[in-house]
């Protein structure tokens, strides 16, 4: 007897990888990669391309298994080597990934890139970090968007420099020790000088040479090296980020800048609701004895005022008052102050009144 054998029925193929997607002359070219492997390539984080790469096959549908024809790669890439298309539709494709996967992993990114901005920067006026919900503020304010395709690294970088057109906010200066050659020291003052480094300290280390320790801006490091190959000198750097030492209130600073940011506009209109506000509550309070009641006390949430004392607080739930408001709670109305109950209940309008409001 025979025996066919038996094929699964529904079964999907490379379903659970990473597609890299890539659109050229009009034609769709996908790569199937692992999961969590191509960010960390393009951040130059993972080297090896077999960790990456499933498999060195250009498709033109992952899902379906659908390979690319030879002719469309030789004419959208001019060849039809498939590692070299490979690698070019790694590093120029667009990932694709779920749309949750996406949305958490962008609220990561956006989380990394502020806590880089916030170990980077510094506000002038205080000398110190700001805080991270702050930064986070301050990158919504300009509306900045997550590019997934480049590192974190990077485009904080970009981003302060967005940020110091609109904000008041500086580069945390690094400090760096130079050692050169007495006569040599003259030259690299005044290259500091030009720099605006703060000079910390200015000795001679010996065999006639002299160690200078400065605070500059980041940007210049990248002059460093080839200045000391000038100078027949060495550098080393003693802090990246340098911020002013000491405790800060983060809740009065965060609460400073926020006014900061705000329009005179809005501050004002803020400003005048205080005391009407003020007013209103004063108008809804309670009287006791012709006189208003204290302001520490039991407050009625449902009447939204303050009543007293405990014995005044148990008064106030068996008033016509309490018991009217907590028949318009149930039909999610708004309370009403004692004269507008007395009046609505003396008038017998009150059965009106809620059809006016129901929802």
């Amino acid at each position: 007897m025979s025996r066919s054998l038996v094929q699964p029925i529904g079964q999907k193929r490379l379903t659970n990888v990473a597609v890299v997607r890539l659109k050229k002359h009009g034609l769709r070219f996908e790569i199937a990669c692992y999961k969590n492997k191509v960010l960390s390539w393009r951040s130059g984080v993972e080297k090896d391309l077999d960790e990456v790469l499933q498999s060195q096959i250009v498709y033109s549908n992952v899902s379906k298994g659908v390979l690319a024809k030879t002719k469309d790669l030789k004419a959208a890439f001019g060849t039809d080597d498939q590692m070299e298309i490979c690698l070019k539709i790694l590093k120029e494709g667009e990932l694709q990934i779920a749309g949750k996967e996406r949305e958490a992993q962008l609220s990561n990114q956006f989380r990394d890139i502020a806590t880089i901005v916030m170990q980077k920067t510094f506000n002038p006026e205080t000398k110190r970090p700001y805080t991270i919900s702050m930064i986070e503020r301050l990158l919504r304010e300009i509306h900045f968007a997550v590019d997934p395709n480049h590192s974190s690294k990077k485009q904080a970088l970009e981003v302060i420099h967005e940020l110091q057109k609109q904000f008041p906010i500086k580069r945390s200066p690094m400090r760096i020790r130079y050692v050169v050659p007495e006569q040599n020291s003259p030259s690299l003052l005044d290259k500091l000088n030009a720099w605006s480094a703060s000079i910390i300290s200015n000795d001679q280390s010996g065999n006639q040479q002299r160690s200078i320790i400065c605070e500059l801006d980041p940007s210049f490091y990248r002059d460093c090296n080839p200045l000391m190959s000038e100078l027949q000198g060495r550098f080393e750097v003693l802090s990246f980020c340098l911020h002013e030492e000491g405790d800060t209130n983060m809740d009065q600073y965060d609460d400073d800048h926020e006014n900061m940011e705000l329009p005179p506009r809005q501050v004002k209109e803020s400003e005048s609701a205080i005391p009407q506000l003020s007013e209103a509550l004063q108008k809804q309070t309670i009287s006791v004895n012709g006189e208003n009641a204290p302001k520490e006390g039991k407050r009625c949430s449902t009447c939204n005022v303050v009543v007293g004392d405990a014995t005044q607080f148990r008064e106030h739930h068996k008033s016509e008052w309490h018991k009217h408001n907590v028949k318009r709670k149930t039909k999610n109305l708004p309370p009403l102050t004692e004269e507008e109950c007395m009046v609505e209940l003396a008038m017998g309008e009150s059965e009106s009144d809620l059809k006016e409001y129901s929802f």
